[in-house]
C-alpha cells in the first residue's frame, strides 16, 4: 500500500543517525555544518567606542559654545582623558571613549570657531555611542550544533579567535548507473539506446548539496555485477541509483538490493510522478531507489532525497520551508494523487512548466523549485506553498502540499 508524502517524510525523520565529526581550519568550515555549539570569548565591542567621527560632549552642554580640548584616533589609550564640562574631545570613528561621555556629536552638526565649536541645541544622551558588548555579549552562544557555517558565520569566529571548529563530515554518496539501454554522455551512442541524463543530475546536485560523491561507473546489467557494485558502496552514507524500481521492468537492480539484505522502509509514495520511489537501508547505509524517468526521478530526490542529505550532515534545520505565492496562471491538475509540480517562482508568482511529463529532462533545467498540488483538488490558483530549489530550510516540520 502506498503512503503519503507526509508519511515518507516522517519515516526519514526518525531515523537514528551516526554523525562522525571532523576539525577543521576556520577558512576551509565555508558550507560545514557545526558539530558544537561555540560561545563568545570577548565581548563586541571589547568597550565603549564613537560610532562616527565628532565630539564627545557632555549632554548638559547643549547649544553651548565649548573648547575643544584634545583628540581621539582610534587605537589611542584614553585613560588620561576626561570630558569636562564646557568641553569638548574631538574623537574618531572606534576610538575608545573617554570618562564623562555623555554623548557623540558628529562633526557636521557643530558651528566652528577657531578652537571652540557651537554644540546643537538638543543632544540625545548616548547618541553615536557604541557600548561594549552592544553586538556580542561574552559567553553567549554565536553558532549553534547543526548550524550551517556561511561567509559572516566565519567572520564572526574569527572576530572571537576560533581558528579551527568542528564540523560534522561531509555525508558520503556513492552512486552507480544501470540499464542496458543507457550509455553515459562520455560514450558514442548506437541504435536505440539513450544518454543517461540521471546519474550526471545527481552527481551533481549532491556535491552541491555539500556532500562527498563517489561515481561507481555503469554496471553490466546483471545480479551478480550490481550486488558487487553495492558491497563495494557500503562505506558510503547513502546510495543512489534510478530506474529498475517499478513494476515489471526488465532490472536486476531492485533483486540485487533484495538479495543483499535491504531493509525496506517504504516503497511506494501516493504520488505522482514518482510513485515507486524507494528508501531503504543495508546495516548503516541508506539506499534510495529513483524511478527511471527523469523528471520524476529529479523531483522525488528533491523531496526525499534532500531532506535524508540534510539529516546526514547534521543540520538543525532539514526540513523543507515553503514560500507563499500564487500562481501566475491557473493551473489545471487531475485529481486523486499528490501532484508534484516543477515550475519557476520570479519572487512574486509561480508558473508552472507547461511541459512536465515524468520522462522528460528540460524541465528539470528550467525550474528553481516546484508546488505539491492535493490530490483533493482540481486546479490551483490562490494560495501555493512553492519549494525552492536554494537553501531556504526550517527547523521544524512545515505543511507542503498546497491545497
Amino acid at each position: 500500500m502506498a503512503i503519503s508524502i507526509k508519511e515518507a517524510l516522517e519515516l526519514i525523520e526518525i531515523q537514528k543517525l551516526s554523525l562522525k565529526k571532523e576539525s577543521v581550519p576556520l577558512q576551509e568550515a565555508l558550507g560545514r555544518v557545526s558539530a558544537r555549539s561555540y560561545q563568545a570569548t570577548l565581548d563586541l565591542p571589547g568597550f565603549d567606542n564613537s560610532a562616527m567621527d565628532g565630539f564627545a560632549v557632555r549632554c548638559s552642554d547643549e547649544g553651548k559654545e565649548v573648547k575643544v580640548v584634545a583628540t581621539i584616533f582610534a587605537g589611542q589609550n584614553v585613560e588620561d582623558l576626561q570630558v569636562q564640562e564646557e568641553e569638548a574631545i574631538k574623537i574618531m570613528t572606534g576610538a575608545k571613549l573617554p570618562k564623562g561621555t555623555e554623548a557623540i556629536v558628529p562633526i557636521e552638526d557643530v558651528e566652528y570657531l577657531g578652537e571652540r565649536v557651537v554644540l546643537p541645541k538638543k543632544i540625545k544622551p548616548k547618541s553615536h555611542m557604541r557600548t561594549r558588548g552592544e553586538d556580542v555579549a561574552k559567553g553567549s552562544v554565536i553558532v549553534h550544533e547543526g548550524q550551517t557555517i556561511t561567509p559572516y558565520t566565519i567572520g564572526l569566529l574569527a572576530s572571537q579567535g576560533y581558528s579551527y571548529i568542528e564540523v560534522f563530515r561531509r555525508p558520503r554518496v556513492a552512486i552507480f548507473a544501470t540499464g542496458s539501454e543507457l550509455v553515459m554522455h562520455y560514450e558514442p551512442i548506437r541504435g536505440s539506446m539513450i544518454y543517461n541524463s540521471n546519474t550526471p543530475s545527481f552527481l551533481a546536485r549532491c556535491e552541491e548539496l555539500g556532500c562527498d560523491v563517489s561515481f561507481l561507473g555503469k554496471v553490466e546489467d546483471s545480479l551478480a555485477s550490481i550486488k558487487e557494485t553495492i558491497q563495494s558502496a557500503l562505506d558510503a552514507d547513502l546510495i543512489i541509483t534510478s530506474g529498475g524500481v517499478s513494476v515489471g521492468e526488465a532490472d536486476f537492480t531492485k533483486e540485487a538490493f533484495k538479495a543483499m539484505g535491504m531493509e525496506i522502509l517504504f516503497s511506494k509514495i501516493d504520488i505522482k510522478p514518482g510513485k515507486p520511489t524507494t528508501l531503504g537501508k543495508i546495516g548503516d547505509t541508506f539506499v534510495l531507489n529513483l524511478p527511471g524517468n527523469p523528471l520524476a526521478a529529479v523531483l522525488n530526490f528533491e523531496l526525499f532525497g534532500r531532506f535524508l542529505i540534510n539529516r546526514l550532515k547534521g543540520r538543525f534545520d532539514p526540513y523543507h520551508r515553503p514560500i507563499l505565492t500564487r500562481a501566475k496562471e491557473k493551473i489545471t491538475l487531475k485529481p486523486g494523487r499528490d501532484t508534484i509540480i516543477p515550475g519557476f517562482f520570479d519572487g512574486e508568482s509561480f508558473e508552472a512548466c507547461q511541459k512536465r511529463a515524468p520522462g522528460m529532462v528540460s524541465p528539470a533545467a528550467r525550474m528553481n523549485g516546484f508546488v505539491i498540488a492535493s490530490k483533493e483538488v482540481s486546479s490551483l490558483s490562490k494560495q501555493l506553498r512553492f519549494i525552492p530549489l536554494w537553501e531556504f530550510y526550517s527547523q521544524e516540520f512545515m505543511e507542503i502540499v498546497s491545497k
